[in-house]
């Protein structure tokens, strides 16, 4: 990888991480780490160009089907891959079958692009991470191997205290704050050489502990306005996706979302 190299255009692949769920803009749309990267390399280079194709709720399967070929197809200087972890997160997973195909997207975007970028995903602490460990650090494993093979540059936040902080998620704890996806967006600055503008991985004040009562009450709002829907969605078959299309699907150049800071 050429460090501190200067790019003209910018794809982002994945799901609702990608697609920058919860930075939430006045509007109700998100931003998203992907957004802030790509606002942070255009202010280098002039006419820089930017798609994101990410798309909540979206399996890496649907991320190959819909979304690799028409990445490969933009030839942009730089790639950034996240996906499959929805699927470590399903009841029944073939982890075989996610690998197969994240090695399908790898060898399709790689040779595409000046740099391909993928991650080890962060994980916010707590039982959810625990009981799905073994199937993440399965794929983290194989993206690893991966990037070896096809010089893609892998950004490691699944190592981050600072990131599992229960504090950088959002309510629905499985989406990152504004806080979270502005440091996911300084840590790939970094992997891609660029000089660093803070710490990314600084560590949050102690929290305070909260009483029992309080940790209840937010356990049971987080039950009927997050878990129940999702698991709802699992049962029925749908996806928070579903129809939706990418915010931003064409390779244009890059300007701020109206409502954005």
């Amino acid at each position: 990888m050429e460090m501190n190299a200067s790019y003209t255009s910018f794809v982002a692949v994945g799901d609702s991480f990608t697609e920058g769920m919860s930075d939430l803009l006045p509007d109700g749309s998100y931003r998203g780490w992907a957004d802030v990267l790509a606002g942070r390399l255009a202010a280098r280079t002039p006419g820089f160009r930017y798609a994101n194709l990410a798309v909540r709720g979206k399996l890496i399967g649907q991320i190959v089907d819909e979304q690799i070929s028409r990445a490969a197809a933009m030839q942009p200087d730089l790639v950034t891959l996240v996906g499959g972890l929805n699927d470590t997160l399903r009841p029944k997973c073939d982890m075989a079958r996610v690998c197969g195909l994240l090695e399908e997207a790898v060898e399709k975007l790689a040779p595409s692009c000046k740099q391909l970028v993928l991650m080890r995903s962060p994980g916010r602490q707590g039982p959810v991470m625990e009981r799905f460990r073994p199937r993440m650090e399965q794929l983290f494993a194989h993206i690893d191997s991966l990037a070896s093979r096809h010089g893609a540059l892998v950004v490691d936040l699944y190592g981050s205290q600072a990131l599992g902080d229960q504090r950088m998620w959002d309510v629905d704890r499985l989406h990152l704050t504004a806080e979270g996806h502005r440091r996911v967006a300084e840590a790939v600055w970094q992997g891609l050489g660029m000089d660093a503008e803070d710490d990314w991985q600084a560590l949050l004040p102690p929290a305070l502990r909260t009483g029992w009562a309080a940790r209840r009450v937010a356990d049971v709002q987080f039950a009927r306005r997050h878990l129940g829907p999702w698991i709802g969605r699992r049962l029925t078959g749908r996806s928070s996706g579903d129809g939706r299309p990418a915010k931003r699907p064409d390779l244009l150049p890059f300007e701020p979302l109206s409502t954005e800071p």
